[in-house]
């Protein structure tokens, strides 16, 4: 929930006020929010491996304090330039390093159901960050963007860090850990490298998959406004369709994580990309009555369910040990592609005089990763059951005593 300050949902409240404070237009301070989302594409992957490097625990907490901090310290940005470095931390900080953090806890120290683990964790973040820029929006209306950030930083160190510290165990269970050294696994764990999983095509599969959706839904979340107005929509009806979109995506995210336990990474990203389409579809040739309802429910459920997806199926086939690592990749892959998301839907539109035909052709991708789920091949690893890890954890302890 604490990475709202970051999303790109909560930094759209600022943008009107960033402009009247600092005398910058509209396509500056755009561009800085796109020097700053690509900037966290390429420091996540590093990032993900300092989590694995120093633990969970301690760099939870050290990224939540700098978040904070970073916020306070973006407060006195004065012209366009600050503002750029203003927002490549906060980005960085928050919406990638972060949220990389929070759902890489769950999937390391849940053993047991831990799909589920994930969608339940991942479904109340969903609500409190679309539930911030309500609240956001009043707070910068009554004060000034300057105050809120304020606020928002100390939030942030106050909340994040008292809690990692206080109410996250110092490890995780044996064997499900990020950074426990491999002396203090069950040898049945066979917990994949970074360069190792990057040589196998299920992970380039569901970082395809993932890196789409999130294209697609900061492309359609961008230009909503516009893209529904041409089926005929009006300014209020379009930004009305959010509400189904965020119920739709707590509703999944809770589904997906059950699911993820049960059923193969095939099947669940094919599911997903099935949405994507459809979500395509009713962008594009939606018209008032039902199929405004399926472009909603379409993109809140792929947008939202694809989280709990990934964390779980990465965790299932290639381990926890290097899991930080695995998914600081996949992290700054999808947030580098879905910078030119809004980018790639304003030419398509300029270039045609619609919006169809690039979402025509932005529908390929999706079906395009659909296929290929069920062509690479699964990656194979030996996990042994949550009894069997609990009986030779409980004889490893008589070892140690004796």
């Amino acid at each position: 929930m604490m990475t709202a300050p970051a999303q790109t949902t909560t930094m759209s409240v600022f943008v009107d006020p960033l402009i009247a404070s600092l005398g910058v237009s509209r396509s500056a301070v755009s561009t800085a929010y796109l020097v700053g989302t690509l900037g966290c594409a390429m420091l996540v992957p590093f990032l993900g491996r300092t989590i694995d490097r120093y633990g969970l625990r301690r760099a939870t907490g050290a990224i939540a304090l700098c978040f904070g901090v970073i916020l306070i310290a973006s407060s006195v940005a004065t012209d366009i330039v600050g503002l750029t470095v203003a927002f490549v931390g906060i980005r960085v900080s928050g919406q990638g390093a972060l949220q990389l953090a929070a759902t890489t806890i769950v999937a390391a120290y849940l053993h047991e159901r831990r799909g589920l683990g994930i969608g339940i964790s991942s479904a109340f973040g969903a609500a409190g960050i679309s539930l911030a820029p309500v609240l956001v929006e009043r707070l910068v209306s009554a004060w000034g963007w300057r105050t809120v950030w304020i606020i928002e930083g100390v939030s942030v160190v106050t909340l994040v860090v008292p809690a990692v510290l206080l109410l996250l165990p110092r490890r995780p269970a044996k064997g499900t850990a990020v950074g426990v050294p491999p002396a203090r696994r069950p040898a049945e764990f066979e917990d994949w490298t970074l360069r190792r999983t990057l040589r196998t095509g299920m992970f380039w599969v569901v970082t395809g998959g993932v890196a789409i959706v999130a294209l697609v839904a900061a492309a359609l979340h961008f230009h909503q406004v516009s893209v529904l107005g041409e089926r005929g929509l009006t300014q209020s009806e379009a930004a009305a369709t959010f509400l189904p979109q965020t119920i739709a995506g707590l509703l999944t995210t809770l589904v997906a994580g059950w699911l993820a336990d049960r059923l193969s990474a095939r099947v669940l990203l094919a599911l997903t990309m099935i949405f994507v389409v459809l979500g395509i579809i009713g962008a594009g040739w939606l018209s008032r009555g039902p199929t405004v309802v399926v472009y909603s429910l379409a993109i809140g459920a792929a947008a939202n369910g694809i989280r709990a997806i990934e964390a779980a199926v990465f965790a299932r086939h290639f381990g926890t040990v290097h899991l930080g690592a695995i998914r600081g990749t996949v992290h700054g892959i999808t947030v580098g592609v879905s910078a030119f998301g809004p980018l790639m839907l304003a030419l398509g539109r300029e270039l045609a005089e619609s919006y169809q035909p690039v979402l025509l052709i932005t529908a390929l991708l999706p079906l395009a990763v659909a296929i290929a789920a069920f062509v690479v091949r699964t990656p194979e690893r030996a996990e042994p059951n949550p009894r069997d890890l609990t009986q030779q954890e409980e004889s490893t302890d008589r070892e140690d005593v004796r």
